[in-house]
């Protein structure tokens, strides 16, 4: 999931703390680093971008096929890709400067044996979600969920009616200045 690096519409938190446009062209750099480290023949990459208008832009690399997010808050629209498909669907964010391929194999196998995978991330919330070819979510499984808080992780938890659920690694996302300095989100910023 991607949003379009505009100032003033991508990293609101963050630009609060180094501006604008230096939130927006931060994100920029990074959604190329993410593409680049999840390409892999393994799985197909496709990008579900917002706002919807977005799906022209020049930001996002040609070769890969775009989606609209859609309307709704984003459970709804995370709802509505992992909705999609028949075989194991994974949905990210691209704010994790850590996140590589070997995490998205880890989630692909452990979804052999779990419905869903989740990536927590150290602020409570999630960077990976995916569900296996075998079980859906329930119908509003996001509907409960506090977006944006340090209870993302745990409401989500608690609409999964009974699914068995496999944790991945702790990642860290960047939403603020502090968390661009956090051990570890300087070493993935590099590639």
């Amino acid at each position: 999931m991607l949003k379009e690096p505009r100032p003033g519409r991508v990293k609101t938190r963050l630009a609060r703390d180094i501006g604008r446009i230096e939130a927006a062209w931060w994100m920029r750099r990074q959604i190329a680093r993410v593409l680049r480290r999840l390409s892999d023949p393994r799985w197909d990459l496709e990008l579900a971008v917002a706002p919807d208008g977005a799906l022209a832009s020049r930001v996002f690399p040609a070769h890969l096929p775009r989606r609209p997010q859609g309307r709704g808050d984003l459970g709804v629209r995370m709802a509505r890709l992992l909705a999609d498909g028949t075989g194991p669907v994974i949905v990210v964010g691209a704010d994790i400067p850590a996140l590589d391929r070997r995490h998205v194999a880890e989630a692909f196998r452990v979804m052999r044996a779990a419905d869903v995978a989740i990536g927590p991330a150290s602020d409570g919330g999630y960077w990976l979600i995916g569900r296996s070819a075998r079980r859906r979510l329930p119908i509003g499984a996001f509907g409960k969920v506090r977006w944006s808080t340090s209870h993302a992780l745990k409401d989500t938890l608690d609409t999964l009616d009974g699914r068995r659920v496999a944790m991945l690694e702790t990642l860290r996302d960047v939403d603020t200045a502090d968390d661009l300095r956090a051990p570890g989100v300087a070493a993935g910023r590099s590639g």
